[in-house]
């Protein structure tokens, strides 16, 4: 908070405050990265991106990891992609090639997770082990994952799956990186700091996965919340998820400079 807040206060004047969230982009991130014109070419620029959090991502994927660093060091972005390959996988980002892959891609969210934390934790984020990277996968086989950045206040979890069963869970459960808005007694759990529905193309590489690290870490420094999750959410698992694809998409491309 303490670099963004000058930074955003000119951010919010020359491109105007955030709208709400509705949703993420609706094509592939190849189709996305036709904008990144616009975002490798000015701080002011990554930090729009910055602020609409890791829906953006698509718009990074296709861009130069080494320039993109280097804009968000001119911006001074709080984590910049240099950061994130330090503290996730011990790599200097000079040391990383263009592709961003140096071999560590994640798999499950039981893996991203822990890379996640472990970027927190470089940046001395109090409780760093309380944020959770979590997905609903009911899109999965149209190509969006709905993403959450949720914080968790507890390791363990007593909650009702779909059944209604009431179930303890841990980090190595499965069903743990799913949101959950209340607990099994009815309590509030997961506050939501983030979440987009990523084409599952964004997050299959190396590279995909630093960039949606790096603005999720980001989300969690300038204090954001998105407590509209939980209406999208129910839409995203009712069906919905092409239309919340295609307002997100407008949206961002608004927020870009990208005519639609």
């Amino acid at each position: 908070m303490r670099k963004f807040f000058v930074v955003i206060l000119s951010v919010i004047l020359i491109a105007g405050c955030v709208a709400p969230r509705a949703g993420e982009p609706s094509h592939p991130a190849q189709a996305l990265g036709q904008v990144l014109g616009y975002l490798v070419v000015s701080p002011v620029l990554i930090l729009v991106g910055l602020l609409e959090g890791i829906s953006s991502a698509p718009y990074y994927i296709e861009g130069d990891i080494h320039a993109m660093n280097a804009e968000m060091e001119a911006a001074n972005t709080d984590v910049t992609l240099d950061q994130t390959y330090q503290y996730a996988y011990n790599r200097r980002l000079e040391t990383v090639p263009k592709s961003g892959d140096t071999g560590k891609v994640f798999r499950h969210l039981g893996e991203a997770t822990p890379y996640f934390q472990n970027v927190l934790k470089g940046y001395g984020v109090p409780d760093y082990d309380r944020y959770i990277i979590t997905a609903v996968r009911t899109a999965d086989r149209e190509g969006y994952t709905l993403y959450g950045l949720v914080y968790r206040p507890t390791r363990r979890i007593r909650v009702r799956d779909d059944s209604g069963r009431v179930r303890t869970l841990g980090p190595r459960d499965r069903l743990y990186y799913r949101p959950h808005e209340i607990d099994a007694d009815g309590a509030p759990l997961d506050s939501v700091i983030d979440w987009a529905g990523v084409p599952r193309t964004t997050i299959r590489t190396q590279k995909g996965q630093a960039i949606l690290m790096t603005l999720g870490a980001n989300a969690v420094l300038i204090n954001r919340r998105s407590d509209d999750y939980w209406a999208a959410e129910r839409r995203w698992i009712d069906g919905y998820h092409k239309e919340i694809a295609t307002e997100r998409k407008a949206y961002l491309d608004q927020r870009m400079g990208k005519s639609t």
